[in-house]
C-alpha cells in the first residue's frame, strides 16, 4: 500500500521501527499531491519546502534515538483560515489575497510542538461561509469520491485533502457543521469538539459563539490522536474551557455494552434522503446487537434551529467582517475619499455569499430589528440548548445523520436557501455547543455516507468511544476513494 493511503497510527509506528522515513512519507504525499491536485483543487497554498525541512528534523530525531510525539513526521493540511506565522492566510477571499499573518494561531504552535510536518493551507468557503467549498474566492473544490459533486463545506479543501491522500489528517473549522459535513461527504471521520475545548486563537472569526476548530482523519483513532494534541486551555482565548484535557486514546475501547443511544424522531422526517436514513438504521441496529441500549427522543424546537442560526451566524459574520475596509490589511482599492475606499475595497474584495450574509446580519442587528430578530433567535437558542440538556437527562450520546443526503453535483444547489438546509441536521449542535462526530456508516450508489454521534459538553471521550466501537466492526473506513486508480 502507498505510504499516503496509510493513517496516523500506523505510519507513526513505521517511524519508530525505522521501516520509513519522514522524508519518504512526506515526498509520497507530494507525489499524490501532484498527480490529483488538478482534478481536485484541495490547495490554496502549498508548503513543500517547509514540510521538507520539517520532515528531516524529524528523521535526525530518530536517528538520535529520541522519542518522537504521535503525529511527528505525519504530513497535515490546515484550513486556510487558521493563522499561520509567515504563510500566506487568505480565508480564500480576494480582500486576505495576500495577506500573511505575523503570528500563529495556537493549534499551529501545538502542532509544531509535534513535529507535525505541514503540507500547506487547503481551500474552502470564503471566511468559512458555506457548505460545499463552491464560495471559495479563488476555485471550486471537487470530492475525490466523485469529481462532479462537492467535497461538501466550508471545510471541503480539508477534507478533500485527506480523502483523496494529499495529507492524512487535517484542521477544519466548524461554525454549524463545517467538520462534519464534508468529512461525511468523503467518507472521513469529522470532530467538532465542545466549543471551548480547542482554542480559537488565530481561527480568523466567522461567528465567535459557535466557531470551533477541530480534525478531519481517516479513522477515530487519528481523530483522537489529533484532538490530544490541539485540546486544551488557552489564556489567549477568551472562551476557552479551564478543564482538565484527558487523554482521548484511553476511549478508543470497542464495548457500547449499557450506553444508552437516543435517536431524535426530528432528525428522521421529512428531508432525509431515505438511503441515507436507512443507512443510519443498519448502523443502529448493528450498535443494539452489539448492547447498546437505544429509545426514541425528542428535540421539538430542532425545527427553528436553521432560521435561528442564519440570525445569529450573520449578526456575528457583520460585526467580524467590519474589519476588512482597506485601512489595516489585506485587499485595498482607490477611491477619492475614505467612504468611496471602503466602499470598493468591500464590494471587489468579498464574494456574494460573505456579502449575502454581512447583509443578513446588519439588517438584524439594525435599529428597530434587534428584538424582533437577533434576540429572538438568541432565545431560540437557549431552547434548542434545553432541548438537548433534558435529552441527555435520559441518554448518554444522540445518534443522527450528519447531512440529509449524500454529496450534491456541483451547481446543483443554486438557491442559497437549498444550500443551507443541508446544514439541517448538524447547527443545533453548534447552537448548544455539543461535541459531535461523523463517522462512514455506509455508501448509497458508491457515495459515502455519515452518522453523527452527538454527546454531552465535554463528553468526546464518550462519542469516540461509541465511534471506535462501531468503526473497528465495519471496513467502511478503510475504503480509499478510487480517484486515480488504476
Amino acid at each position: 500500500m502507498e505510504l499516503f493511503k496509510h493513517t496516523v497510527h500506523a505510519l507513526h509506528g513505521m517511524l519508530v521501527k525505522k521501516d520509513i522515513s519522514a522524508v519518504e512519507l512526506a515526498k509520497s504525499v507530494f507525489a499524490r499531491t501532484d498527480a490529483v491536485e488538478p482534478l481536485i483543487h484541495s490547495y490554496i497554498t502549498e508548503t513543500r519546502e517547509q514540510a521538507m525541512a520539517q520532515a528531516t528534523a524529524v528523521d535526525a530525531k530518530i536517528m538520535r534515538g529520541e522519542a518522537i510525539a504521535p503525529l511527528a513526521g505525519i504530513p497535515g493540511a490546515l484550513k486556510d483560515n487558521i493563522c499561520t506565522k509567515g504563510i500566506k492566510t487568505t480565508c480564500a477571499s480576494k480582500i486576505l489575497a495576500n495577506f500573511v499573518p505575523p503570528y500563529n494561531a495556537t493549534v499551529v504552535d501545538k502542532l509544531a510542538a509535534q513535529d507535525a510536518v505541514l503540507t500547506g493551507k487547503a481551500n474552502c468557503d470564503e471566511f468559512a461561509m458555506g457548505g460545499s467549498t463552491e464560495n471559495s474566492g479563488f476555485f471550486v473544490t471537487h470530492n475525490p469520491w466523485d469529481t462532479e459533486r462537492v467535497p461538501g463545506g466550508s471545510s471541503g479543501g480539508s477534507a478533500s485533502s485527506v480523502a483523496a491522500g494529499q495529507a492524512i489528517w487535517a484542521l477544519g473549522s466548524d461554525t454549524g457543521g463545517s467538520i462534519r459535513q464534508p468529512a461525511a461527504y468523503c467518507g472521513n471521520v469529522g470532530l467538532k469538539p465542545t466549543y471551548g475545548r480547542v482554542s480559537r486563537y488565530g481561527l480568523v472569526a466567522y461567528a465567535s459563539s459557535l466557531d470551533q476548530l477541530g480534525p478531519i482523519t481517516r479513522d477515530v483513532t487519528d481523530s483522537a490522536l489529533v484532538l490530544n494534541a490541539i485540546a486544551g486551555y488557552d489564556a489567549k482565548d477568551s472562551t476557552s474551557i479551564n478543564a482538565e484535557t484527558p487523554d482521548y486514546t484511553k476511549a478508543l475501547v470497542q464495548d457500547v455494552k449499557g450506553l444508552k443511544i437516543g435517536l431524535p424522531k426530528e432528525y428522521f422526517g421529512a428531508g432525509i434522503q431515505p438511503e441515507v436514513a436507512a443507512s443510519i438504521k443498519r448502523a443502529i441496529d448493528q450498535l443494539t446487537a452489539m448492547g447498546a441500549e437505544v429509545k426514541e427522543v425528542s428535540l421539538p424546537h430542532t425545527e427553528y434551529a436553521l432560521p435561528a442560526y442564519y440570525l445569529i451566524a450573520p449578526a456575528e459574520a457583520s460585526s467580524n467582517l467590519a474589519r476588512y475596509d482597506g485601512v489595516g490589511f489585506g485587499h485595498r482599492a482607490p477611491g477619492n475619499d475614505i467612504i468611496e475606499m471602503y466602499k470598493k475595497t468591500r464590494s471587489e474584495g468579498f464574494g456574494p455569499e460573505v456579502k449575502r450574509r454581512i447583509m443578513l446580519g446588519t439588517y438584524a442587528l439594525s435599529s428597530g430589528y434587534y428584538d424582533a430578530y437577533y434576540l429572538k433567535a438568541l432565545q431560540v437558542r437557549t431552547l434548542v440548548k434545553q432541548d438537548f440538556d433534558k435529552a441527555f437527562a435520559e441518554v448518554d450520546i444522540l445518534i443522527t445523520p450528519t447531512a440529509p443526503t449524500t454529496a450534491f453535483k456541483i451547481g446543483e444547489l443554486s438557491d442559497p436557501l437549498a444550500m443551507y438546509l443541508q446544514d439541517i441536521c448538524t447547527i443545533p449542535i453548534n447552537l448548544a455547543g455539543l461535541p459531535g462526530i461523523s463517522i462512514p456508516c455506509g455508501f448509497v450508489a458508491g457515495l459515502p455516507v455519515g452518522m453523527q454521534i452527538i454527546g454531552k459538553p465535554l463528553a468526546e471521550a464518550t462519542i469516540i468511544q461509541a465511534a471506535y466501537a462501531f468503526e473497528q466492526a465495519n471496513d467502511y473506513h478503510t475504503r480509499f476513494a478510487p480517484l486515480g486508480e488504476v
